[in-house]
């Protein structure tokens, strides 16, 4: 099992997010490209072919979220992880319900991937 700690989403990768096509897009590379650092940077040989995948917010506050939207959001981490070879493919994944807890100090988004038994 690893885990990976990104920033949380930029707020233009919300779903609900209305602003410029550009501005998502710019927002959204930049996202993946950091999941793929810090996914690279995993002792991993070879890339699992199905994993399951635990996402756990940090928020500074504690206020209602949609757990579906906050999924969402990590769409290109979900892909630059893939890029960097820790499973074949992003539709290996197995998404777990999203956890949701409160650090005022240090907000973040957690990921805990382990390889599926069969998938390994």
């Amino acid at each position: 099992m690893i885990t990976l700690t990104l920033q949380l989403p930029p707020k233009e990768l919300s779903p609900n997010s209305r602003c410029h096509y550009m501005a998502k897009a710019n927002k959204a590379k930049k996202y993946r490209a950091a999941a793929f650092m810090v996914a690279r940077a995993q002792p991993i040989r070879k890339a699992w072919k199905e994993a399951t995948i635990q996402a756990t917010f940090y928020f500074k506050q504690n206020r209602r979220r949609d757990k579906d939207n906050l999924l969402a959001m990590l769409k290109n981490a979900f892909d630059g992880i893939a890029d960097a070879g820790v499973v074949a493919n992003d539709s290996g994944f197995t998404h777990l319900p999203v956890q949701i807890e409160i650090d005022r100090e240090h907000p973040r988004v957690e990921l805990r991937i382990s390889p599926s038994t069969a998938g390994v």
